[in-house]
């Protein structure tokens, strides 16, 4: 499903769960923004059928009814709180931990801009908004700074430009039309169309190398409706790497490094050093979280590993030593 459709769901539900009472399609329409993408009162009509029966699918009872001051050909749409509210739920402490960490994906206790936008619209037509949807904004908190403006591009429909570097090394311009942003084995993947190749893509957001500058109009291109970012993903990123990594780590530095070796010892070389046997699964980021040790991780072997963290930590001196050169260049 794509993230639009997502959304479109999500803010119909927002709709029709904040009302005491039965709403027209045409509040609906009027409420939900992206239904103002619709032509015709027919296309609405279409897609509004679809969006009923998608809900219903995923458990959400959409019922329908009337006020007794409308017509009875008017009918009106809401959903069930009783038959969608939770019975009373009692946790133990474990379970309640678990829960507690899920709640921290939900950050903020305010409604998206679009939702937020479609209750105000409800609450100029007059209808009364339960409070009780507030805090339905969902945020996900990643390490990659790309995340957040190729999320909203995505949302948006508005095509994007950035620096990608690919696992060769080479680094390049892209323009591309984004689709969905995906996570897959703990990397975030961007699913798009490559303008400058005429084809869908997947890039791999860590390897952008710039910021992430919107071109064009938003809505400019539509988002293809049987989208399936996992499928694609799979095509396009190789499959774990199995292998076994020698790690030297500093003895007492690295917790993350550690939790991810199978094995620990002392290093029979380095005094003060142990040996750490990691499972590689992803060079790349197994590659980065070495170099982000600095000096006390060194990666022995195999070698193209060894070589990424070299790669890395050369830029990062290059990197640094550029900003010195501008800081101290006369004005």
């Amino acid at each position: 499903m794509s993230s639009r459709r997502t959304e479109r769901l999500l803010n119909l539900v927002i709709c029709l769960a904040a009302t005491r009472r039965w709403l027209t399609k045409e509040q609906i329409r009027a409420a939900v923004p992206q239904y103002a993408d619709c032509d015709t009162a027919e296309a609405f009509d279409r897609m509004f059928e679809r969006d009923k029966e998608d809900l219903r699918d995923l458990g959400i009872p959409v019922a329908t009814g009337t006020d007794e001051r409308w017509f009875d050909d008017e009918p009106g749409y809401r959903v069930d709180s009783d038959a969608y509210a939770l019975p009373p739920i009692e946790l133990d402490a474990q379970e309640l931990a678990v829960v507690g960490l899920a709640s921290r994906v939900w950050q903020q206790a305010s409604l998206a801009g679009p939702a937020a936008r479609a209750l105000t619209k409800l609450t100029a037509l007059g209808v009364d908004i339960d409070d009780g949807t507030a805090g339905l904004e969902p945020r996900i908190r990643t390490a990659e700074p790309a995340f957040g403006p190729l999320y909203a591009a995505t949302r948006d429909r508005q095509a994007v430009t950035f620096s990608y570097r690919k696992p060769n090394g080479e680094l390049g311009l892209r323009e591309l039309e984004p689709w969905a942003v995906a996570s897959r084995n703990g990397r975030w993947y961007l699913i798009g169309h490559d303008r400058g190749r005429g084809a869908a893509r997947v890039f791999r957001l860590s390897r952008i190398e710039s910021d992430v500058k919107r071109k064009g109009r938003a809505g400019a291109y539509e988002i293809p409706e049987n989208l399936d970012a996992q499928a694609m993903i799979g095509k396009h990123v190789p499959p774990a790497d199995e292998r076994v990594a020698t790690v030297l780590l500093r003895a007492g530095r690295g917790a993350g490094l550690r939790r991810l070796a199978s094995a620990v010892t002392p290093s029979a070389e380095r005094a003060g050093w142990d040996e750490l046997q990691i499972r590689i699964g992803d060079a790349g980021m197994l590659a980065q979280t070495i170099a982000g040790h600095g000096p006390d991780a060194i990666a022995v072997q195999p070698k193209d590993l060894r070589g990424e963290v070299i790669r890395r930590l050369k830029g990062a001196l290059a990197s640094q030593a550029e900003s010195l050169d501008d800081a101290v260049r006369p004005v």
